[in-house]
Order: C-alpha cells, then structure tokens, then sequence
C-alpha cells in the first residue's frame, strides 16, 4: 500500500483530468460516439500518461527538488531515491499495453502524433535532452504535454480541421506555454540555487509573468476570433490574468510569493474546465 500510493502520488492525481480532458473532449466532438478508442484513450492520458510524466520529472528532478520547499504535496511527490526505478519500471510498463492498442485502433498520422507526444513528455526531463532546462523550450514541451492529447484524439477521430479547430489550438497552446511560464515564477530562486534554467531564470520573476500575462490574452483574442458561441471561451483568460496581475512587478528575491497565485491558479483551471464543458455542450445545441 506505501509503495502504491508513492505512484500515485507521483502522477500528480490532481492533474490527471488536465491531459485526459483535452483528448476526451476533442475525440468525442469530432465522432459522436463513445467508443473503445475514447476509452481507452481517456484511461491512458488519465493514469499512465500522468505517471510517466511526472514520474520522470521526479526521478531526475530529485536533487533539485530536495531543496525546493513546496515539493513533497499536491506541487511535487519527492519519492526517496529507493523508488526511482520502481516509478520509471511502472511508467513503461503502464504505458506499453495502451499505446500498442491506440496504434493498434488508429491510422498512421494518430502514430505520429502519439510519438511526438510520448517525445516530449520524455524529453521534458530526461537526459540527454532535458527541455525544461532550456528557456522558453520548456515552457513549449510543457504545453504539448496538455495540447498534444487533444491533437491525437483529432487525429485518432480522422476529424477534418478547420481554420477555427487550428484557431483552438494555437489557442491551447499559448494558455500551457502562459501556465508553465507562471508557474516558474516560483522557483526563481530554488532554481537559480540549484544551477537550473527556466524560462523564469531567464527573463526574472517580473516579466516572465508579463510574457504569461501577453500569452493569455493572445489565446483569449485568438478563440474570441472562431465567432460565436465558441468564442465566448476567449473571456476565460480574464481569470488567470486577474490572478497574475498582482505578480507583475515582483522582485526575483520574492519571486516564491508566486506560489500564492500559482495556487489559485490550480482551483481556476477546474472553474475554466467547467466553463468550457457547459460552452461545448451550448454550442452543439445550438449547431442542432
């Protein structure tokens, strides 16, 4: 039982909706029907996917995060070196069977769309690539790791894009490269102390939140662009730039009051997931 509820810690169960959603929600507009690629989809990008992502972050992460004080929670698992293995052993081991099924449901340009994203979810950590050690890049790879479920169910639903499907994306895209980047915010000073770069590292506390506040309204005006109703979703940026307004002057010295922010920014995200779930659901009634 200890050993299990270190991987689940470890895969962040707060976060598991974060990646399943998307892919949910794209398959399920794009067909219609709740069928086996949607469930066995869904429970890969809910459970595997999160453990092998946050799993790596924490085995290779672990010397850093030792000195990182908000680790060890909801923020962070902090497993003692003693589960590494077992964590990255389950994360393959977890994965295997639920990506040859979805190669084995989906054409050839779902592969390649789940490659790209099992890439990135690796590459983000892992030697020798390391992303999230490179700015600006990690906050990229952090958001493939949310918009890339929603590109395979897509492709795994031979959906036909649209220019406002592309609009969406872009969309998604700049909100997880926003939230990665406010996120970093925090761990300015960990980080700096433990030699790690970050786009926060980079830029400093202050404008790497104005660069998360910017990317915010770009991916607001983008979805207010696809017409209504769905762009109603476009006034969901006002929140999260409402909570990071306060942050836009900090010092890099103070840069941990973030987290102040970085945890309403948490209880946001399910508030914003349900705007968008009541607006998917308006905006097909409305189509019919």
């Amino acid at each position: 039982m200890v050993v299990l509820a270190d991987l689940v810690r470890a895969s962040r169960p707060l976060s598991w909706i974060n990646t399943a959603y998307p892919f949910a929600a794209a398959y399920l507009l794009a067909t219609g029907e709740v069928d086996v690629a949607l469930v066995v989809g869904t429970l890969f990008f809910l459970v595997p996917y999160n453990l092998a992502l946050y799993g790596i972050n924490d085995v290779f992460d672990y010397a850093s995060d030792l000195a990182n004080p908000r680790k060890g929670g909801v923020e962070g698992a902090l497993l003692p070196p003693r589960r590494h293995r077992l964590v990255l052993t389950v994360s393959v081991l977890t994965c295997v069977p639920f990506v040859v099924a979805l190669i084995l449901l989906g054409p050839p340009l779902s592969w390649a769309v789940l490659a790209v994203s099992i890439f990135a979810l690796v590459a983000y950590s892992a030697p020798p690539f390391r992303f999230k050690e490179v700015p600006v890049l990690d906050s990229l790879t952090s958001s493939v790791h949310f918009v890339s479920p929603a590109v395979y169910g897509l492709a795994l639903a031979h959906a036909d894009l649209t220019p406002e499907t592309f609009a969406v994306l872009g969309a998604f895209l700049l909100w997880g490269m926003a939230s990665h980047a406010f996120g970093a915010v925090q761990d300015v000073v960990p980080d700096r102390v433990g030699g790690i770069s970050s786009i926060a590292t980079a830029f400093g506390a202050a404008r790497t939140v104005r660069l998360a506040m910017g990317a915010w309204i770009a991916a607001g005006l983008l979805v207010a662009a696809t017409g209504w109703p769905t762009g109603l979703a476009g006034l969901l940026a006002l929140p999260y730039l409402a909570l990071a307004l306060p942050y836009a002057r900090l010092d890099d010295e103070d840069s941990a009051r973030a987290n102040g922010g970085w945890r309403h920014f948490l209880w946001v995200n399910y508030a914003a997931g349900a705007a968008v779930t009541i607006l998917l659901i308006a905006t097909e009634l409305y189509r019919t």
